[in-house]
């Protein structure tokens, strides 16, 4: 798989088991010097006003019904996605995939299927958990420590400093990763806790994943270097360093954020608009309705999740359209807009 394959749902950050940290463009590249003058930004396209419209029951169920088909594709990637998606809204049907695809025969889906189980607090899923935990792919071992300790159960939980020190820089990403989304501030505690030895990681991805699970745990010290990836030549790391700066929700980077959706790459712009509605914003909403209209089916996939993100029900008709995309990436992503928004009714 490519990192152009993978696409990943939630973060940009959240590593399948199967796929090697992605080399960014970002190794060596030393401080930034983040105090020097940049021109003023120009406008982003304009945003027009809010209507708010009721939820269309019909919508949801073709949402519901993509997702269930996603889930049971042959292809691994997209069984994957779709649990990721799923875990934004789950109803009965999503808990049942999820669990199902607790016994994948993949690993990249049994990742993201422990991952959503954990996020969701899946109690069900508790047994099922506690065998992943001795899985034959250690990426897979680290989401269901993940998902047990989600859950209470701690037993397994120190093995994470084993993995952080793993050869494999996925899964010491991954384990940074899980650090940051479990809340637990004892992972930063002193120069030699994982993820100050994490920080220094010999691998770019690695280093970054740390940050942002530093962040999330409220420590201040890595927000220079995630605003450092909001302006690097990369567009990857661009747009990893925009979802990594709203993880909190924290309205102190907003400005770093909006600048974004001006950008010369419009994959960024369109991340952008999606950190925007994280944060609360509808000022990316033009920009995801330009992408919502790209003959790019990228460019049509950041649009559906930055049209999750943003929240607003006005964006239905486009979803409408979406999520009977010909390309079964932009009907995963807008399935899952669709369920955020049916979330926020």
């Amino acid at each position: 798989m490519t990192r152009r394959t993978v696409i990943l749902l939630l973060s940009l950050a959240i590593l399948p088991a199967s796929v090697l940290l992605p080399l960014v463009g970002c190794g060596g590249r030393g401080n930034r010097d983040l105090t020097r003058d940049f021109p003023p930004p120009k406008p982003p396209p304009p945003v027009p006003p809010r209507k708010e419209m009721p939820l269309d029951p019909a919508l949801v169920e073709a949402a519901r019904k993509e997702l269930a088909a996603a889930a049971a594709d042959k292809d691994e990637t997209r069984r994957a996605n779709a649990l990721e998606v799923m875990r934004l809204s789950p109803d009965e049907g999503s808990r049942k995939a999820i669990l199902e695809a607790l016994g994948d025969r993949e690993p990249v889906v049994r990742f993201a299927a422990a991952m959503a189980a954990g996020e969701l607090r899946l109690a069900e899923a508790k047994p099922r958990l506690a065998e992943l935990v001795d899985d034959a792919v250690t990426n897979v071992r680290v989401a269901a420590i993940f998902a047990l300790h989600r859950q209470g159960d701690m037993s397994r939980s120190h093995e994470l400093e084993q993995t952080a020190q793993d050869p494999d820089p996925s899964v010491r990403g991954n384990t940074a990763l899980v650090l940051g989304l479990l809340g637990e501030k004892s992972a930063m505690n002193g120069p030699r806790s994982i993820l100050h030895v994490l920080r220094k990681d010999p691998h770019a991805a690695v280093r970054q994943q740390a940050y942002e699970a530093m962040w999330r745990l409220g420590d201040r010290s890595v927000v220079d270097e995630l605003v450092g990836l909001t302006v690097s030549r990369y567009a990857d790391d661009q747009m990893m360093g925009l979802l990594a700066l709203v993880g909190p929700k924290s309205p102190s980077v907003a400005d770093h954020v909006r600048t974004g959706l001006t950008s010369d790459h419009f994959e960024v712009s369109l991340v952008a608009a999606r950190a925007m509605g994280m944060l609360g914003s509808d000022e990316g909403y033009g920009v995801a309705l330009k992408g919502a209209r790209s003959n790019d089916a990228r460019h049509r996939f950041l649009a559906a999740f930055a049209f999750g993100a943003i929240g607003r029900s006005d964006a239905q008709p486009l979803l409408a359209t979406l999520i009977k995309d010909r390309d079964p990436r932009v009907r995963i992503a807008a399935a899952g807009a669709v369920l955020q928004l049916a979330a926020q009714a």
